[in-house]
């Protein structure tokens, strides 16, 4: 089946056509045209306004496969992610049992050949990502694991941490961590100032993210390698990541597409769906992360996607799990941004950087390259809800809400999605 694209924006920092406006014909999961000639197709898609990149690739979801299947499988995962626009999805290593050995790799990778979305596995860095005891990062690596983490939890114990990043230079791995000491944040609900006094809830201070970005700066001043921060999202963060990239140090961060938009002030009516971990902090936080986006100290983009099930989620606020499911909704969050930091660099801080930053290949949109692609329509206005919710979760603060932005075709693998 031939499908045209008429006249999307290109974006692809690899393709001659960076930037322009162009008609791109696919065919067979191979881009066989580009130009400015109408060519003939037997489906037509009027992409006047859309942008056209490679295909998005979100690090950091979390799938409950194996393990916590009511909350998330692989094929509830994949179909989720293709309608919001993933082609490609690293995922954390926190399931039961643990991404710890080869085996569990290979659970992630198989049928990849087979799906519109591939699916990689981050590694844990320790046992049951307990923070006490180092994997076989090699074994892993050479299993296809793309990076090393104790996903949700935080790297805590200092000399682990420290080995880790040495033993990673082996092979030039990656080490990601999620910042927070743990013992600042217990029994924490949510961001610590004036919201949560007023909530009556215990408070998750910003110090509890900065102290341990600080840290683990340090660290890896002193052993090298590569550290990147995994949804940072207090202002201090980033001015300690931006002096730290000045000077030298090989070190990322990114946040997730909802963190520089929502703030705390939306708990309070205690609305579970807007409990996460880093939790919604100030607006001067959301302001410092804008001002991270536009001046490329945030890297990546990501979704944060993190089904929880109704038996976990709608609770008494502090019984509740953190977390909130994003991929469908990510792209709206895409326009938002847009209008505070120029959304064609929104664009490949979520198709190109996350790719960069694993060390692979970025796809290339020219003539007879694989068609590895999401076309976005930053005006489409249209409704998240049950109906078309293909998640198993529905911890969304944005279910039955109307919305613009969203992806409205992906193509990788042969296959294709796109809306009607």
């Amino acid at each position: 089946m031939k499908i045209l694209l008429q006249a999307p924006r290109i974006v692809n920092t690899t393709s001659p056509f960076h930037l322009k406006k162009k008609n791109v014909l696919i065919a067979n999961g191979r881009i066989v045209e580009i130009g400015d000639r109408k060519f003939q197709a037997d489906k037509t898609i009027d992409a006047e306004g859309m942008i056209l990149s490679v295909g998005w690739f979100d690090v950091g979801a979390f799938v409950g496969d194996p393990g916590l299947e009511q909350r998330e499988d692989l094929n509830s995962m994949t179909k989720a992610a293709a309608a919001g626009g993933f082609t490609e999805v690293a995922v954390l290593p926190n399931t039961h049992p643990t991404v710890q050995t080869k085996n569990e790799a290979s659970y992630i990778l198989q049928n990849n050949s087979n799906r519109l979305v591939q699916i990689h596995p981050m590694a844990a860095v320790t046992r049951n990502c307990k923070g006490e005891e180092l994997t076989d990062m090699i074994d892993l690596h050479e299993a296809g694991a793309v990076a090393f983490t104790d996903g949700l939890r935080p790297l805590w114990h200092t000399d682990i941490f420290l080995k880790s990043l040495q033993y990673l230079q082996k092979f030039n791995g990656l080490l990601i961590d999620h910042p927070e000491d743990v013992w600042l944040d217990l029994f924490g609900q949510m961001h610590e100032g004036q919201q949560s006094a007023s909530l009556g809830l215990k408070g998750m201070p910003r110090i509890a993210e900065e102290i341990t970005v600080s840290r683990n700066l340090k660290l890896l001043e002193y052993a090298g390698g590569r550290l990147h921060f995994a949804k940072i999202s207090s202002a201090k963060s980033v001015n300690l990541i931006r002096a730290a990239k000045k000077n030298g140090l090989n070190v990322s961060c990114d946040i997730t597409g909802f963190q520089a938009l929502l703030l705390d002030e939306r708990l309070e009516n205690f609305d579970t769906n807007y409990k996460t971990n880093p939790p919604l902090r100030e607006k001067t936080d959301a302001e410092a992360l804008l001002k991270g986006l536009a001046d490329d100290t945030i890297d990546m983009l990501c979704s944060g996607h993190l089904p929880v099930d109704d038996e976990s989620k709608f609770l008494e606020f502090d019984q509740a799990d953190f977390g909130m499911i994003n991929f469908q909704t990510f792209a709206s969050q895409l326009t938002s941004l847009g209008e505070e930091v120029r959304l064609e660099n929104l664009i490949l801080k979520t198709a190109e950087a996350p790719r960069h930053l694993l060390h692979m290949e970025i796809p290339k949109i020219d003539v007879d390259e694989k068609a590895n692609l999401t076309l976005f329509d930053p005006n489409c206005e249209w409704e998240f809800n049950a109906e078309n919710n293909f998640s198993k979760s529905r911890n969304s603060p944005w279910l039955n809400k109307k919305l613009k932005g969203k992806a409205v075709a992906v193509f990788n693998n042969g296959r294709v999605k796109a809306e009607d």
